[in-house]
């Protein structure tokens, strides 16, 4: 595996763009959907060059260790099964991976309230809890150990130009790297969406995240809770850090002036509204890190693919985190993508194939709307006021948790177990 560094003063002609180097598939954007994609090609023999604004890797020695990072996800056990495959998992859940086996969702305003279990739902664990960096730092280590994907780290992108059958990433340096397909998993703002002119439909959710660590009375017993306040969703995420189990992340979804009132909040008063809100089901409860606000914009993109270009992750579709499926989604894309890639390219087809790209547009963009969709739906169900559709909510939620059928379903879908991951990935 090369790895680059581009600081300070640019070499002799890259003002010119005399620098052009080639690849089968360029990657711009080296986060947790960015490395996996580059994971899964690299592992197949493709060459690829990935970019990353980032001025260097993350600090392996460092992450997974002390106070756990405030930026979380949940992963299924089909985004776990995934990373086996990939040989990342053992790093992962080797410096902090935080598995919970129930889920507890309830309506503040009522009496309503589901339980899930994974062993209802047939299976070890409902899914883990893992700091983004963990997650990042265990695909960094599985792709310094691939010699085909070369990393480029201080790489900006300032265009995309078409040059034959090639795409052609142009960096802020001067640099130009060329390939059949450039892959955009530069996030919900992406730039390179932007210069390739795809639209995007965006819908401000009214919601902004306030995130942040705890420290509860009694241990979480791997119970990942949610509940359904006036003002937006808030979540207890169980984490266990160096063997203390009494941790949770907080994601708190709410109106933009409640989101800044509470991170202006004394870190003690903080946490006695955050006990208040969970009804004391945790006790007393320590806020251990700063509070921080993330606006949310649910996005998706009008089109997936063009000819030489595809998107993945959250330049594809950004999602309200109330059902933790942002990152699992994006997987996904990253793994039906890679299979499409390494099938074609079996075939001698190139993976700028309009043909090939169309086949994973079809089959990522219907499941990805379908849970925005979703969102968007128990979102605005859950911030409606009117008395009667709390009451529908409340005996919605009752009725769920005593119909077995139904609530299989909706574990099936919190697991990903509706989802299949591609066969090349198993």
């Amino acid at each position: 595996m090369q790895e680059t560094h581009h600081q300070g003063p640019r070499p002799e002609g890259r003002e010119r763009g005399e620098e052009r180097e080639a690849a089968e598939v360029v990657i711009v954007g080296g986060g947790m959907v960015g490395a996996t994609l580059a994971c899964l090609l690299g592992n197949a023999g493709v060459a690829v060059a990935l970019l990353d604004a980032r001025e260097a890797p993350l600090d392996a020695g460092r992450v997974g260790h002390g106070r756990p990072g405030r930026r979380v996800s949940a992963l299924t056990p089909v985004s776990q099964r995934l990373l086996e495959g990939l040989d990342a998992w053992d790093w992962i859940r080797g410096r902090r991976a935080s598995p919970y086996r129930f889920m507890q969702v309830w309506d503040a305003e009522g009496s309503g309230e589901v339980n899930f279990s994974a062993d209802q739902a047939g299976v070890p664990v409902l899914g883990h809890i893992v700091e983004n960096d963990v997650i990042l730092a265990g695909l960094e280590s599985r792709l310094a150990a691939l010699p085909g994907v070369q990393r480029h780290y201080g790489a900006r992108v300032a265009g995309l130009e078409e040059r034959g059958d090639d795409r052609e990433v142009v960096l802020e340096d001067g640099r130009r790297l060329a390939a059949p397909l450039v892959v955009a998993a530069d996030g919900a703002r992406s730039p390179l969406r932007e210069m390739a002119g795809i639209g995007v439909s965006a819908r401000d959710t009214g919601h902004v995240a306030v995130v942040t660590t705890v420290r509860t009375t009694p241990p979480h017993g791997e119970v990942a809770r949610q509940v359904f306040l006036p003002t937006g969703p808030l979540a207890f995420l169980p984490l266990v850090v160096d063997g203390d189990d009494h941790h949770c992340s907080i994601v708190w979804s709410t109106s933009p002036s409640e989101a800044e009132r509470l991170v202006a909040l004394p870190p003690e008063a903080l946490a006695r509204e955050m006990a208040a809100a969970v009804e004391l089901r945790l006790g007393e409860v320590t806020v251990i890190d700063r509070a921080l606000a993330v606006p949310l914009t649910q996005r998706h993109a009008e089109r997936y693919v063009l000819p030489g270009l595809a998107l993945v992750g959250d330049a594809a579709h950004s999602i309200h985190p109330l059902a933790g499926q942002g990152v699992n989604l994006g997987l996904m894309d990253a793994a039906v993508l890679a299979e499409e890639l390494v099938r074609g390219r079996a075939r001698g087809v190139a993976p700028g194939d309009e043909r090939l790209l169309a086949r994973y547009a079809r089959r990522r963009r219907g499941d990805n709307a379908t849970m925005l969709a979703l969102m968007d739906g128990f979102r605005l169900l859950f911030g409606a006021r009117h008395p009667a559709l709390t009451l529908a909510r409340n005996l919605g939620m009752s009725g769920v948790d005593r119909s077995g059928p139904l609530k299989r379903l909706l574990m099936q879908q919190a697991t990903g177990h509706r989802g299949r991951l591609p066969a090349s990935c198993r």
